[in-house]
Protein backbone atom coordinates (compact mmCIF):
# COMPACT_ATOMS: atom_id res chain seq x y z
CA UNK A 1 0.00 0.00 0.00
CA UNK A 2 2.86 2.35 0.86
CA UNK A 3 4.45 1.61 -2.51
CA UNK A 4 1.24 2.64 -4.29
CA UNK A 5 0.94 5.79 -2.17
CA UNK A 6 4.53 6.81 -2.88
CA UNK A 7 4.03 6.25 -6.62
CA UNK A 8 0.87 8.40 -6.60
CA UNK A 9 2.57 11.22 -4.66
CA UNK A 10 5.59 11.13 -6.95
CA UNK A 11 3.56 11.37 -10.16
CA UNK A 12 0.44 13.33 -9.13
CA UNK A 13 1.61 15.71 -6.41
CA UNK A 14 1.74 18.67 -8.82
CA UNK A 15 -1.67 20.42 -9.34
CA UNK A 16 -0.71 21.16 -12.96
CA UNK A 17 -0.33 17.45 -13.59
CA UNK A 18 -3.74 16.70 -12.10
CA UNK A 19 -5.32 19.46 -14.21
CA UNK A 20 -3.75 18.21 -17.44
CA UNK A 21 -4.74 14.63 -16.65
CA UNK A 22 -8.35 15.72 -16.02
CA UNK A 23 -8.35 17.83 -19.19
CA UNK A 24 -7.13 14.92 -21.33
CA UNK A 25 -9.62 12.56 -19.69
CA UNK A 26 -12.57 14.94 -20.22
CA UNK A 27 -11.53 15.54 -23.85
CA UNK A 28 -11.31 11.79 -24.41
CA UNK A 29 -14.78 11.20 -22.91
CA UNK A 30 -16.34 14.06 -24.92
CA UNK A 31 -14.93 12.76 -28.21
CA UNK A 32 -15.97 9.19 -27.43
CA UNK A 33 -19.53 10.11 -26.43
CA UNK A 34 -20.19 13.12 -28.68
CA UNK A 35 -17.69 12.60 -31.50
CA UNK A 36 -20.34 11.85 -34.11
CA UNK A 37 -22.34 14.97 -33.27
CA UNK A 38 -19.23 17.16 -33.15
CA UNK A 39 -17.72 15.65 -36.33
CA UNK A 40 -18.26 18.82 -38.47
CA UNK A 41 -16.66 20.98 -35.76
CA UNK A 42 -13.69 18.64 -35.30
CA UNK A 43 -13.18 18.24 -39.05
CA UNK A 44 -13.38 22.01 -39.56
CA UNK A 45 -10.88 22.54 -36.77
CA UNK A 46 -8.47 20.14 -38.48
CA UNK A 47 -8.88 21.93 -41.82
CA UNK A 48 -8.38 25.34 -40.18
CA UNK A 49 -5.27 24.01 -38.48
CA UNK A 50 -4.06 22.78 -41.86
CA UNK A 51 -4.67 26.17 -43.50
CA UNK A 52 -3.18 28.21 -40.64
CA UNK A 53 0.32 27.57 -41.96
CA UNK A 54 -0.54 29.26 -45.27
CA UNK A 55 -2.18 32.18 -43.45
CA UNK A 56 0.93 32.63 -41.34
CA UNK A 57 3.22 32.63 -44.39
CA UNK A 58 1.12 35.28 -46.14
CA UNK A 59 1.07 37.37 -42.96
CA UNK A 60 4.87 37.23 -42.76
CA UNK A 61 4.92 38.79 -46.25
CA UNK A 62 3.33 41.92 -44.73
CA UNK A 63 -0.35 41.33 -45.44
CA UNK A 64 -3.02 41.88 -42.73
CA UNK A 65 -4.43 38.71 -41.20
CA UNK A 66 -7.98 39.24 -42.46
CA UNK A 67 -6.76 39.61 -46.06
CA UNK A 68 -4.55 36.56 -45.68
CA UNK A 69 -7.50 34.56 -44.30
CA UNK A 70 -9.68 35.64 -47.25
CA UNK A 71 -7.05 34.57 -49.82
CA UNK A 72 -6.48 31.17 -48.20
CA UNK A 73 -10.20 30.58 -47.65
CA UNK A 74 -11.04 31.35 -51.31
CA UNK A 75 -8.27 28.99 -52.43
CA UNK A 76 -9.72 26.34 -50.10
CA UNK A 77 -13.20 26.79 -51.61
CA UNK A 78 -11.77 26.47 -55.13
CA UNK A 79 -10.00 23.26 -54.11
CA UNK A 80 -13.20 21.80 -52.64
CA UNK A 81 -15.12 22.82 -55.79
CA UNK A 82 -12.52 21.07 -57.94
CA UNK A 83 -12.93 17.89 -55.91
CA UNK A 84 -16.75 18.00 -55.98
CA UNK A 85 -17.29 18.85 -59.65
CA UNK A 86 -14.22 17.32 -61.34
CA UNK A 87 -12.82 14.50 -59.24
CA UNK A 88 -16.00 13.05 -57.70
CA UNK A 89 -18.00 12.63 -60.96
CA UNK A 90 -15.06 10.83 -62.60
CA UNK A 91 -14.60 8.62 -59.54
CA UNK A 92 -18.31 7.81 -59.56
CA UNK A 93 -18.15 6.87 -63.24
CA UNK A 94 -15.14 4.60 -62.75
CA UNK A 95 -16.68 2.93 -59.68
CA UNK A 96 -19.84 2.22 -61.71
CA UNK A 97 -17.77 0.73 -64.54
CA UNK A 98 -15.82 -1.40 -62.10
CA UNK A 99 -19.01 -2.80 -60.55
CA UNK A 100 -20.31 -3.62 -64.02
CA UNK A 101 -17.11 -5.53 -64.78
CA UNK A 102 -17.03 -7.47 -61.50
CA UNK A 103 -19.20 -10.39 -62.79
CA UNK A 104 -16.78 -11.02 -65.68
CA UNK A 105 -13.84 -10.80 -63.27
CA UNK A 106 -15.51 -13.34 -60.99
CA UNK A 107 -16.19 -15.68 -63.90
CA UNK A 108 -12.57 -15.44 -65.01
CA UNK A 109 -11.39 -16.10 -61.46
CA UNK A 110 -13.61 -19.17 -61.15
CA UNK A 111 -12.31 -20.49 -64.48
CA UNK A 112 -8.73 -20.18 -63.26
CA UNK A 113 -9.57 -21.84 -59.94
CA UNK A 114 -11.16 -24.82 -61.70
CA UNK A 115 -7.94 -25.35 -63.67
CA UNK A 116 -5.81 -25.60 -60.54
CA UNK A 117 -6.80 -29.22 -59.57
CA UNK A 118 -5.78 -30.40 -63.05
CA UNK A 119 -2.38 -28.71 -62.91
CA UNK A 120 -1.59 -29.19 -59.23
CA UNK A 121 -3.61 -32.20 -58.00
CA UNK A 122 -1.16 -32.81 -55.15
CA UNK A 123 -1.76 -29.31 -53.73
CA UNK A 124 -5.50 -28.70 -54.20
CA UNK A 125 -8.52 -30.85 -54.98
CA UNK A 126 -11.68 -30.11 -56.98
CA UNK A 127 -13.74 -30.27 -53.78
CA UNK A 128 -11.57 -27.57 -52.17
CA UNK A 129 -11.96 -25.37 -55.24
CA UNK A 130 -15.75 -25.73 -55.14
CA UNK A 131 -15.74 -24.78 -51.45
CA UNK A 132 -13.62 -21.70 -52.21
CA UNK A 133 -16.00 -20.67 -55.01
CA UNK A 134 -19.00 -21.13 -52.69
CA UNK A 135 -17.38 -18.92 -50.05
CA UNK A 136 -16.58 -16.24 -52.66
CA UNK A 137 -20.15 -16.28 -53.96
CA UNK A 138 -21.51 -16.00 -50.42
CA UNK A 139 -19.25 -13.03 -49.64
CA UNK A 140 -20.19 -11.30 -52.88
CA UNK A 141 -23.90 -11.74 -52.09
CA UNK A 142 -23.37 -10.27 -48.62
CA UNK A 143 -21.44 -7.37 -50.13
CA UNK A 144 -24.28 -6.76 -52.59
CA UNK A 145 -26.75 -6.55 -49.71
CA UNK A 146 -24.52 -4.02 -47.96
CA UNK A 147 -24.36 -1.89 -51.12
CA UNK A 148 -28.17 -2.06 -51.39
CA UNK A 149 -28.60 -0.96 -47.77
CA UNK A 150 -26.20 1.91 -48.38
CA UNK A 151 -28.15 2.99 -51.45
CA UNK A 152 -31.43 2.86 -49.49
CA UNK A 153 -29.98 5.20 -46.87
CA UNK A 154 -28.37 7.44 -49.47
CA UNK A 155 -31.06 10.12 -49.02
CA UNK A 156 -30.12 10.60 -45.37
CA UNK A 157 -26.44 10.51 -46.31
CA UNK A 158 -26.99 13.13 -49.03
CA UNK A 159 -28.74 15.45 -46.57
CA UNK A 160 -25.86 15.01 -44.11
CA UNK A 161 -23.31 15.81 -46.80
CA UNK A 162 -25.23 18.94 -47.79
CA UNK A 163 -25.29 20.09 -44.16
CA UNK A 164 -21.55 19.47 -43.90
CA UNK A 165 -20.91 21.40 -47.13
CA UNK A 166 -22.69 24.41 -45.66
CA UNK A 167 -21.51 24.25 -42.05
CA UNK A 168 -17.88 23.25 -42.47
CA UNK A 169 -16.73 26.13 -44.73
CA UNK A 170 -18.38 28.60 -42.33
CA UNK A 171 -16.68 26.98 -39.34
CA UNK A 172 -13.31 26.94 -41.11
CA UNK A 173 -13.62 30.64 -41.95
CA UNK A 174 -14.49 31.67 -38.38
CA UNK A 175 -11.79 29.42 -36.89
CA UNK A 176 -9.23 31.20 -39.09
CA UNK A 177 -10.62 34.74 -38.74
CA UNK A 178 -11.20 34.64 -34.98
CA UNK A 179 -8.28 32.44 -34.00
CA UNK A 180 -6.94 34.92 -31.44
CA UNK A 181 -10.35 35.44 -29.83
CA UNK A 182 -11.05 31.71 -29.61
CA UNK A 183 -7.59 30.91 -28.20
CA UNK A 184 -7.90 33.61 -25.53
CA UNK A 185 -11.37 32.32 -24.64
CA UNK A 186 -10.01 28.79 -24.23
CA UNK A 187 -7.05 29.98 -22.17
CA UNK A 188 -9.49 31.68 -19.80
CA UNK A 189 -10.54 28.24 -18.54
CA UNK A 190 -6.95 27.19 -17.84
CA UNK A 191 -4.99 27.97 -14.68
CA UNK A 192 -2.44 30.75 -14.88
CA UNK A 193 0.37 28.44 -13.80
CA UNK A 194 0.52 25.86 -16.57
CA UNK A 195 4.20 25.31 -17.31
CA UNK A 196 3.71 21.56 -17.72
CA UNK A 197 0.81 21.96 -20.16
CA UNK A 198 2.72 24.66 -22.07
CA UNK A 199 5.73 22.34 -22.36
CA UNK A 200 3.60 19.54 -23.75
CA UNK A 201 1.81 21.89 -26.17
CA UNK A 202 5.05 23.42 -27.49
CA UNK A 203 6.41 19.91 -27.98
CA UNK A 204 3.28 18.90 -29.89
CA UNK A 205 2.22 21.99 -31.84
CA UNK A 206 4.98 22.05 -34.44
CA UNK A 207 4.98 18.26 -34.78
CA UNK A 208 1.22 18.01 -35.38
CA UNK A 209 1.30 20.92 -37.84
CA UNK A 210 4.17 19.35 -39.76
CA UNK A 211 2.46 15.97 -39.76
CA UNK A 212 -0.98 17.15 -40.94
CA UNK A 213 0.38 19.42 -43.66
CA UNK A 214 3.05 16.93 -44.67
CA UNK A 215 0.50 14.13 -44.89
CA UNK A 216 -1.74 16.31 -47.08
CA UNK A 217 1.10 16.96 -49.52
CA UNK A 218 2.13 13.31 -49.46
CA UNK A 219 -1.42 12.25 -50.43
CA UNK A 220 -1.51 14.83 -53.23
CA UNK A 221 1.95 14.00 -54.63
CA UNK A 222 1.64 10.20 -54.44
CA UNK A 223 -1.90 10.28 -55.85
CA UNK A 224 -0.92 12.62 -58.72
CA UNK A 225 2.19 10.64 -59.66
CA UNK A 226 0.20 7.40 -59.55
CA UNK A 227 -2.52 8.90 -61.76
CA UNK A 228 0.00 10.10 -64.37
CA UNK A 229 1.77 6.72 -64.32
CA UNK A 230 -1.41 4.63 -64.55
CA UNK A 231 -2.82 6.85 -67.32
CA UNK A 232 0.43 6.77 -69.32
CA UNK A 233 0.53 2.96 -69.10
CA UNK A 234 -3.14 2.64 -70.08
CA UNK A 235 -4.37 1.05 -66.85
CA UNK A 236 -8.15 0.97 -66.45
CA UNK A 237 -9.71 2.94 -63.57
CA UNK A 238 -6.54 5.05 -63.35
CA UNK A 239 -8.11 7.86 -61.31
CA UNK A 240 -9.90 5.53 -58.89
CA UNK A 241 -6.75 3.51 -58.24
CA UNK A 242 -4.62 6.67 -57.96
CA UNK A 243 -6.99 8.07 -55.31
CA UNK A 244 -6.75 4.78 -53.40
CA UNK A 245 -2.94 4.83 -53.61
CA UNK A 246 -2.85 8.45 -52.45
CA UNK A 247 -5.18 7.82 -49.50
CA UNK A 248 -3.26 4.66 -48.57
CA UNK A 249 -0.31 6.75 -47.32
CA UNK A 250 -2.53 7.95 -44.45
CA UNK A 251 -2.11 4.51 -42.86
CA UNK A 252 1.62 3.74 -42.57
CA UNK A 253 2.70 0.21 -43.60
CA UNK A 254 -0.84 -1.19 -43.64
CA UNK A 255 -2.26 1.15 -46.29
CA UNK A 256 0.37 0.39 -48.91
CA UNK A 257 0.00 -3.36 -48.36
CA UNK A 258 -3.81 -3.24 -48.70
CA UNK A 259 -3.99 -1.04 -51.82
CA UNK A 260 -1.39 -3.14 -53.66
CA UNK A 261 -3.95 -5.93 -54.08
CA UNK A 262 -6.57 -4.01 -56.15
CA UNK A 263 -3.90 -2.30 -58.28
CA UNK A 264 -2.22 -5.55 -59.27
CA UNK A 265 -5.50 -7.45 -59.53
CA UNK A 266 -7.04 -4.98 -62.00
CA UNK A 267 -3.78 -4.89 -63.97
CA UNK A 268 -3.78 -8.68 -64.15
CA UNK A 269 -7.40 -8.89 -65.30
CA UNK A 270 -6.63 -6.28 -67.97
CA UNK A 271 -3.34 -7.67 -69.31
CA UNK A 272 -2.71 -11.10 -67.79
CA UNK A 273 0.86 -12.29 -67.17
CA UNK A 274 2.38 -10.05 -69.85
CA UNK A 275 5.00 -7.35 -70.19
CA UNK A 276 2.43 -4.64 -69.49
CA UNK A 277 1.59 -6.21 -66.14
CA UNK A 278 5.28 -6.52 -65.24
CA UNK A 279 6.06 -2.92 -66.17
CA UNK A 280 3.02 -1.64 -64.27
CA UNK A 281 4.07 -3.62 -61.20
CA UNK A 282 7.62 -2.27 -61.41
CA UNK A 283 6.37 1.32 -61.78
CA UNK A 284 3.96 0.92 -58.85
CA UNK A 285 6.63 -0.49 -56.52
CA UNK A 286 9.05 2.27 -57.58
CA UNK A 287 6.42 4.85 -56.54
CA UNK A 288 6.05 3.12 -53.17
CA UNK A 289 9.81 2.97 -52.70
CA UNK A 290 10.31 6.65 -53.58
CA UNK A 291 7.48 7.60 -51.22
CA UNK A 292 8.96 5.70 -48.29
CA UNK A 293 12.63 6.53 -48.87
CA UNK A 294 12.60 10.02 -50.42
CA UNK A 295 9.28 11.83 -49.99
CA UNK A 296 8.54 10.88 -46.37
CA UNK A 297 12.00 11.95 -45.05
CA UNK A 298 11.65 15.28 -46.90
CA UNK A 299 8.13 16.03 -45.65
CA UNK A 300 8.41 14.68 -42.10
CA UNK A 301 11.96 15.55 -41.10
CA UNK A 302 10.68 17.41 -38.03
CA UNK A 303 8.29 14.71 -36.80
CA UNK A 304 9.35 12.66 -33.81
CA UNK A 305 10.32 9.17 -34.86
CA UNK A 306 8.16 6.41 -33.43
CA UNK A 307 8.93 2.71 -33.47
CA UNK A 308 6.93 0.80 -36.15
CA UNK A 309 5.33 -1.30 -33.42
CA UNK A 310 4.13 1.88 -31.66
CA UNK A 311 2.72 3.22 -34.95
CA UNK A 312 0.81 0.00 -35.70
CA UNK A 313 -0.57 -0.19 -32.14
CA UNK A 314 -1.63 3.48 -32.35
CA UNK A 315 -3.42 2.84 -35.67
CA UNK A 316 -5.29 -0.14 -34.23
CA UNK A 317 -6.25 1.61 -30.99
CA UNK A 318 -7.21 5.06 -32.26
CA UNK A 319 -8.69 3.69 -35.48
CA UNK A 320 -10.91 1.39 -33.43
CA UNK A 321 -12.02 4.34 -31.29
CA UNK A 322 -12.55 7.07 -33.90
CA UNK A 323 -12.55 5.38 -37.30
CA UNK A 324 -10.99 7.33 -40.18
CA UNK A 325 -9.96 10.34 -38.09
CA UNK A 326 -8.43 8.03 -35.49
CA UNK A 327 -6.33 6.40 -38.20
CA UNK A 328 -5.37 9.77 -39.69
CA UNK A 329 -4.27 11.17 -36.33
CA UNK A 330 -2.82 7.94 -34.96
CA UNK A 331 0.77 9.20 -35.21
CA UNK A 332 0.08 12.70 -33.75
CA UNK A 333 -1.92 11.13 -30.91
CA UNK A 334 0.86 8.62 -30.25
CA UNK A 335 3.32 11.53 -30.29
CA UNK A 336 1.08 13.35 -27.77
CA UNK A 337 1.20 10.33 -25.48
CA UNK A 338 4.98 10.21 -25.89
CA UNK A 339 5.30 13.96 -25.14
CA UNK A 340 3.15 13.68 -22.01
CA UNK A 341 5.13 10.70 -20.73
CA UNK A 342 8.47 12.39 -21.45
CA UNK A 343 7.44 15.69 -19.82
CA UNK A 344 5.58 14.18 -16.86
CA UNK A 345 7.14 15.35 -13.58
CA UNK A 346 8.78 12.54 -11.64
CA UNK A 347 9.58 13.97 -8.28
CA UNK A 348 12.03 12.14 -6.04
CA UNK A 349 10.58 11.65 -2.58
CA UNK A 350 12.80 12.14 0.46
CA UNK A 351 14.00 8.89 1.99
CA UNK A 352 12.94 7.83 5.44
Amino acid sequence: MRLLTDWFKRHFSDPEVIFLALFLLISFVVIITMGEMLAPVLASLVIAYLLEGLVGKIQRMGMPRFSAVLIVFIAFLLFVTLILFVLMPELSRQVTQLFQQIPSMIAEGQRLLLVLPERYPELISAQQVREIITIIQREIAAFGQQVLSISLSSVVGLITILVYLILMPLLVFFFLKDKKILVEWMLGFLPRERKFADTVWRDMDEQIANYVRGKFWEVMIVGSVSFVTFTFMGLQYAMLLAVLVGLSVIIPYIGAAVVTFPVLLIAWFQWGWGNDFIWLSVAYFVIQALDGNVLVPLLFSEVVNLHPVAIIVAILVFGGLWGFWGVFFAIPLATLVQAVIRSWPNKILPSG
